[in-house]
């Protein structure tokens, strides 16, 4: 497939650096993170969008992995799986990859950047599961538009999810699960399950989500089919 090489250029909203990195993270970063980088998804590496091939199947996608735990769990519970992973923060890129090397998995590819370029160049019904955990609430209204959940991303999400394919949603904030089951059923998902408190069997709760429960916030999540 050929995209659109004159597309204009996409917004990214949030931050991409944090603190000052340790030493050992600046080392995984430029030693660890170039053999775990996906090739062909950037606009300057692929100018005319066309699809990733050779990907090994079964694929799963996390989209905003933050600081990996989730990510390392899923991967480490199903080694049969290959599991990409797309973050710009380059922080939770660094304590992900620490988290990488004491779990000695290796069955995860990342993208460094956008979730939506890797979405654009995922061959067609080629994921099986994805999950967007916790991702950044934006939270005044006039940066609602700035969620994922919106048609555009969710339409990249929707291209690239297997018929029945699981998409499982999981956040602290009210307004984002209204957002979500107002925009992700019409992108050609089904709502399964939720919203509800209670967790998916093989969930691991994150730092974040600790720190929400911390602070009186309650987990929601939602799995959703793709139709």
């Amino acid at each position: 497939m050929t995209g659109t090489p004159d597309r204009p250029w996409r917004n990214f909203y949030g931050r991409t650096r944090g603190k000052t990195l340790r030493p050992l993270q600046r080392e995984r970063l430029e030693g660890l993170l170039p053999t775990l980088t996906l090739q062909g998804v950037t606009r300057e590496e692929n100018p005319g969008r066309e699809v990733l091939a050779g990907l090994p199947a079964p694929l799963w996608l996390e989209v905003g992995f933050g600081g990996g735990e989730h990510l390392v769990h899923m991967a480490g519970l199903h080694p049969e799986v290959t599991i990409l992973g797309a973050e710009p923060f380059v922080n939770g890129i660094a304590q992900f990859l620490g988290k990488l090397e004491a779990a000695g998995v290796e069955n995860i590819r990342l993208h460094p950047g956008d979730a939506r370029d890797l979405l654009e160049v995922l061959p067609e019904a080629s994921v099986e599961k994805a999950f967007l955990n916790y991702p950044d609430p934006w939270p005044k209204a006039r940066h609602h538009r700035r969620r994922f959940v919106t048609p555009e991303s969710l339409g990249l999400l929707a291209r690239v999810m297997a018929k029945g394919a699981e998409f499982r949603v999981a956040t602290d904030i009210e307004d984002y699960v209204r957002q979500t089951l107002e925009e992700v059923p019409p992108a050609g998902f089904a709502l399964e399950r939720g919203p509800t408190d209670e967790a998916w069997p093989d969930w691991l709760s994150t730092r974040y989500e600790q720190k929400a429960l911390r602070e009186g916030r309650r987990p929601h999540y939602m799995t959703f089919r793709r139709r």
